[in-house]
């Protein structure tokens, strides 16, 4: 199944860009150390947020399916640049799951975090790290 989503220039480097299936917008800029006002996410930023989201998704999907209380679970993603090329070189995810999830349940969604398809879709050039932390709700 193919995903449609458009982009239309708005001026000084931003672009609004259209999910076609839900009609949902949003709108990137260039970052301030690219020649950007930095006033909405860069198109990196986004490739950095899929991560996290995908992940989250993800586990989401399994702890539904397998009736697992993951209630108060969050991300946060660092997105390194390099500068020679301009790409992205690193992007450390950390992921914070309950403290009361068992061993088998921890493996579980730690294996389907991995298997998320915006990580396996960003190759080798990227360094990619999932942390998962284990905390009281």
């Amino acid at each position: 199944m193919a995903s449609t989503i458009t982009g239309i220039y708005q001026g000084q480097k931003k672009i609004l860009l259209t999910h076609e299936l839900s009609g949902t917008t949003i709108t990137t800029d260039a970052p301030p150390d690219n020649n950007g006002e930095g006033s909405s996410f860069s198109p990196t930023d986004l490739v950095a947020a899929a991560l996290p989201s995908c992940v989250m998704t993800i586990i989401t999907i399994v702890a539904e399916r397998d009736q697992i209380d993951i209630s108060g679970m969050r991300a946060e993603v660092e997105k390194h640049m390099n500068e020679n090329p301009r790409r992205i070189k690193a992007l450390p995810v950390k992921i914070w799951l309950p403290a009361h999830l068992n061993d088998k349940q921890r493996k579980k969604l730690e294996a389907a975090a991995r298997a998320c398809p915006v990580h396996k879709s960003l190759g080798s050039t990227i360094d990619i790290s999932i942390e998962f932390i284990y905390e009281p709700t």
